[in-house]
């Protein structure tokens, strides 16, 4: 059990055998008027189960069932139909995800790559990525000469099929890193 003014983006909880995870915490305290409140959090949270996102507000002292979900490296092998497959690399045991457990993460997830999936008795239930990943330019217009200065952007399309807003100096087949939190470009990899 910790407090919530503990748990942040990121955490897990469980609240009535169901499990949660933390997408965003925000701490207010009002201050209004003669008594000053006690301080809430309002937390946006996934329910790990049904994948439906909610948000809840509690006080700041509040106990809250913290959980660890259990982790799996599993490499990628492939989509069929919606269906994302993965296999163990020491058991060889293979598991399908939906699209709505990996959220964002299918923007990431190219032949062979090597994921953590976790588990919540026993059951998948989402994914972790490494937060910044190398990924091939597959298509992208040229750059303008002279479009050098300032941080003119231009879309760019991976390997993956996502597509992402890049320097006007990026070429295709060119490797670049992207932060998988956000989406974004980082810069050129080697």
């Amino acid at each position: 059990m910790k407090s919530a003014d503990k748990l942040r983006a990121g955490s897990t909880f469980e609240d009535n055998g169901v499990p949660f995870l933390i997408l965003k915490a925000e701490r207010f305290q009002s201050t209004s008027g003669k008594r000053q409140r006690a301080p809430e959090i309002t937390f946006k949270v996934k329910d790990l189960i049904s994948g439906r996102i909610s948000e809840t507000t509690v006080k700041a002292s509040d106990m809250m069932n913290d959980i660890m979900l259990d982790k799996q490296s599993m490499q990628f092998l492939y989509e069929d139909g919606g269906e994302y497959n993965f296999m163990n690399q020491e058991t060889f045991e293979q598991i399908g995800l939906q699209k709505e457990d990996l959220d964002g993460a299918v923007n990431y997830l190219k032949e062979e790559v090597i994921i953590d999936i976790l588990f919540y008795e026993g059951r998948p239930v989402g994914v972790e990525l490494e937060n910044h990943m190398v990924f091939r330019v597959t298509y992208t217009e040229p750059g303008l000469k002279g479009d050098t200065t300032g941080k003119a952007l231009k879309a760019a399309t991976i390997e993956t099929g996502y597509e992402l807003m890049v320097p006007l100096f990026i070429e295709m087949d060119e490797l670049i890193r992207i932060d998988t939190r956000t989406g974004k470009y980082v810069e050129r990899a080697k």
